[in-house]
């Protein structure tokens, strides 16, 4: 690759505080607000015009839509508050034991909880490098509309989901090859849709949670979903599409006004999220697939004769890149089997989604997430959140999920508010505390 030479420059510092989140979805959004209500300075910089990350960027409103029995145990904490707070404006649907979060209205809802707290925004804001002295975090390097500028902290949160500021930081990280990352997906809604005639459609050609994992137990057979693939098949078969996307959907969240605002139909391998090629690549190609997908529940579901594109995803769904080498790394097994840590910041029910497994909570089980999966190794005073937190595949397929990541985000802006407090670095917080504080602010450790 060539290369050319940057001139040294100064930097101006746009501002200072005591913790800095980079990334604003479930995760970052989570842990502003907690480091925040810890009575801490807190700043949470988003790339994006929005804060909410997947839901309000892929359409993906189902925060917790592994809930579909009273056997499931919660975390609580801010993950629930997120559900009661659109439930309280009107701003979701309940299915079964769940909460649909309305996607656009949440952007509305998060930026209220952001200023509730006396957090500092910003958006519309890239962050493009870590500033180091030595092996501690400083801040980072923004490159907006306002051109390249420094924000410092004293404590820094990796909410990116690709790990960019612990990469950046000279953090250890992982990334698989792509052709065994998970598939990266383009979700859309339509509107005019009979929902009669499509529900009547659902209930007579039922799928159950098995349809979408290889390891599957006896009872994801009996878990009902709205697996959707007959459509896709028919217009393949027909000649409609090519035979070489992955099209099925699950869908979810509608209104009366006859609208399925998300099909998770979109997927497609062999890509790597940290490849601004790539992700170009799938951007387009995505936007395609949707255009097939379309057309054939139009030709092919009863209920969508008359059903047009409503909208399109702003980005991409990832659902794995680059992980961290943590102070420990969650495996298969502690998901698997009830696993207890004695740094617990939080417990998620055992419910994996990805790399062919489907396992649904309805039993009661759950495990501990422990402090060590959002310390990076050998870079001080930072902490990361949400999908990128240590760990193997198959506990990848647990703590990607959108509550898990405000679990984890939950932890570290506690863990974070309460390191500045005492004068300890995050690796050194005293855990009692984070997790007397936790327990305070509604999240349940045991």
């Amino acid at each position: 690759m060539r290369r050319i030479e940057e001139a040294a420059r100064e930097i101006p510092v746009m501002a200072e505080t005591d913790v800095l989140v980079v990334g604003g979805g479930p995760g970052g959004l989570s842990a502003a607000l907690a480091a925040a209500r810890e009575g801490v300075e807190t700043m949470l910089v988003e790339r994006y015009g929005c804060f909410g990350g997947v839901i309000t960027q892929a359409l993906i409103g189902t925060i917790a839509w592994y809930r579909s029995s009273n056997q499931v145990v919660d975390a609580g904490g801010i993950g629930v508050e997120f559900e009661r707070r659109a439930s309280e404006m009107g701003a979701s649907t309940r299915v079964f034991f769940h909460e649909i979060l309305d996607t656009e209205v949440f952007k509305h809802i998060a930026d209220r909880l952001v200023q509730e707290a006396g957090i500092v925004p910003l958006l519309h804001c890239p962050t493009v490098d870590a500033i180091m002295e030595g092996d501690t975090i400083r801040g980072v390097i923004t490159e907006s509309k306002s051109g390249r500028a420094a924000i410092l902290a004293k404590r820094v949160i990796d909410a990116t989901g690709d790990a960019d500021i612990a990469c950046r930081a000279g953090a250890p990280f992982r990334i698989d090859p792509k052709h065994t990352l998970e598939e990266v997906s383009v979700s859309f809604g339509c509107s005019g849709v009979d929902l009669e005639k499509f529900f009547d459609y659902t209930l007579r050609n039922p799928h159950s949670v098995a349809d979408w994992g290889d390891a599957s137990g006896k009872k994801e057979e009996a878990e009902f979903s709205t697996y959707l693939v007959e459509p896709f098949q028919r217009a393949k078969e027909a000649g409609e599409i090519p035979e070489y996307p992955r099209i099925e959907s699950y869908w979810h969240g509608f209104t009366d006004a006859g609208e399925i605002t998300s099909l998770n139909a979109i997927h497609m391998p062999n890509l790597d999220p940290t490849d601004v090629r790539d992700l170009t690549r799938a951007e387009m190609e995505g936007r395609q697939q949707v255009m097939w997908a379309v057309a054939a529940l139009k030709k092919y579901t009863p209920g969508f004769a008359k059903a047009r594109l409503r909208t399109m995803g702003a980005s991409l769904g990832v659902r794995e890149s680059r992980k961290i080498v943590g102070r420990y790394n969650l495996t298969g097994q502690d998901v698997l089997n009830q696993a207890r840590f004695p740094d617990s910041i939080g417990i998620f029910p055992e419910f994996l989604d990805g790399h062919d497994i489907a396992i649904m909570p309805s039993t009661g089980r759950y495990f501990q997430v422990p402090y060590g999966v959002v310390v990076p190794e050998k870079v001080e005073n930072l902490l990361v959140a949400g999908r990128c937190v240590a760990g193997d595949k198959v506990s990848h397929a647990a703590t990607r999920q959108m509550m898990c990541c405000t679990v984890t985000g939950q932890g570290a802006g506690v863990a974070a508010a309460v390191s500045l407090k005492s004068g300890l670095s995050c690796r050194e917080v005293d855990l009692s505390q984070v997790q007397s504080c936790l327990t305070r602010q509604g999240v349940r450790i045991e």
